[in-house]
């Protein structure tokens, strides 16, 4: 934003709604729909993209891929494969 040191104001609507200056959004690249949090801070109100998804760890993400078993072979797996192809060409 070429004007970052520019005092930039907007009014609070009725309904507790307020516009945020398009050179503001298009700087921080904020579209219509952007979803913010709104944190109290002691120097104002702070607005954040909210996340898209919930925080996670790795343990929580690579612990659906685990497998109950032996573990497969690459003729297994390839097979597997081959076979959900071939369902697929029908369907």
């Amino acid at each position: 934003m070429a004007a970052a040191r520019e005092i930039l104001t907007t009014v609070v609507s009725t309904k507790g709604q307020v516009i945020l200056p398009k050179p503001l959004r298009d700087h921080l690249r904020w579209p219509a729909g952007t979803r913010l949090t709104v944190e109290d801070t002691a120097d104002g109100v702070l607005l954040k993209p909210a996340r898209t998804f919930p925080a996670t760890t790795t343990d929580e993400v690579f612990g659906v891929l685990a497998h109950q078993g032996p573990a497969l072979t690459i003729e297994d797996m390839n097979a597997a494969v081959a076979a959900e192809a071939k369902r697929r060409a029908r369907d």
